[in-house]
């Protein structure tokens, strides 16, 4: 090789490595300022959702795909360096899209704070406005919750007879957190029943025996009991007589045909089941009900048309409830009906109700 091709040579050499030394220079000092280096954005809000059991290249895949971050193998070999892959936590994050990666690695370990709301699910009303309210409050969405709600695989798993969970979501004031997945809302409500349950019928064993022994009552007929007490009392003081009054219907020999004649079960099978008679998909729910609806055979909760109980239970009821049907007190009245100011006005006979109903609905 001549001198002069050799010198060639070593420049070529000599250039290739300047250069190749100015490209590691670039990249060094690139990866030296990329954790403070903000993203191309114009400060606009991201969620980001990081799911329990994401990897951190999958976090990273994630958080480059929303447009927080780019060069995500940067951002994992960033993380690396500072020991925070295994410390994300998972969450719904809210992002901007110009943070820096060391704002976003930070926001994603820190974790996202719990939000806690209380949520008060009053005695007497049916699953759908119990889902409501716990919707109303970002909970979870009404239809997820009456999806699961009507699920025949989760009604059996939780040992629960018919076709919803009304009867079984106890009536309470709750903490749950914001958002709380729909199985864990109802499985919460519904174990507060069985506790609840299980202490009341604890409490009242020999009447207990005697609804099961005389009545041939299931659970849950005694829940199907309580549900329509609930509904017609005022107060808690009416409850026991009120349960005796519906007990009486179904035991007097006298009394015939056993119809209980309640109006809040014929509401119900308007409002809730999925089929519903013609009569019922006629009607007003803000209305009053009309002679279609109380002739109305096709709805399987009426109870002036079907006799005994209902199906089903027709509302949540209280402790109170509960145990006014495990503990009735025992008179022996047959009619009752409350007066424009809540009073109830109780009758032994069809006249003396007759009597009632002119004296305190028709005369006013």
């Amino acid at each position: 090789m001549s001198k002069r091709s050799f010198r060639t040579a070593l420049i070529v050499v000599v250039a290739t490595v300047a250069i190749a030394g100015g490209v590691i220079a670039y990249v060094v000092s690139a990866a030296l300022e990329y954790p403070d280096r903000r993203h191309a954005g114009t400060g606009a809000e991201i969620e980001v959702e990081i799911k329990p059991g994401l990897s951190f290249p999958q976090i990273a895949a994630l958080l480059a795909d929303r447009k927080v971050i780019d060069k995500p193998r940067w951002f994992r070999l960033y993380a690396m360096h500072e020991g925070m892959t295994t410390k994300v936590r998972p969450g719904k994050y809210v992002l901007r899209d110009d943070m820096t990666p060391a704002e976003v690695l930070a926001e994603v370990i820190k974790g996202v704070e719990e939000k806690q709301v209380a949520v008060t699910l009053e005695p007497g009303l049916h699953m759908l406005e119990y889902f409501q309210e716990l919707a109303k409050h970002g909970i979870a969405t009404a239809a997820e919750l009456e999806k699961l709600a009507r699920d025949p695989e989760f009604l059996r798993a939780h040992g629960i007879e018919g076709e919803t969970l009304d009867g079984y979501l106890y009536p309470d004031t709750y903490q749950f957190v914001v958002p709380t997945k729909p199985a864990k809302v109802l499985e919460r409500l519904i174990n507060q029943h069985r506790a609840v349950w299980s202490k009341l019928v604890d409490g009242h064993r020999k009447a207990y025996g005697k609804l099961v022994d005389k009545l041939k009552w299931s659970d849950r007929d005694i829940l199907v009991m309580a549900s329509i007490v609930q509904k017609e009392a005022g107060n808690k003081a009416e409850m026991p007589t009120i349960a005796q009054v519906f007990i009486n219907r179904l035991t007097f020999s006298s009394f015939k045909p056993k119809l209980l004649e309640t109006d809040p079960t014929i509401r119900y099978g308007c409002q809730v089941p999925v089929k519903k008679s013609a009569a019922c998909q006629a009607w007003d729910i803000t209305d009053r009900l009309h002679r279609a609806q109380l002739d109305d055979k096709d709805n399987v909760y009426n109870t002036y048309q079907h006799e005994g109980l209902p199906p089903g239970p027709i509302a949540n009821p209280s402790a109170d409830a509960i145990t006014a049907v495990l503990a009735p007190d025992d008179s022996n009245y047959l009619y009752f009906v409350a007066d424009s100011s809540g009073v109830t006005h109780f009758a032994k006979t069809y006249a003396e109700h007759n009597r009632n109903v002119d004296k305190y609905i028709r005369g006013q």
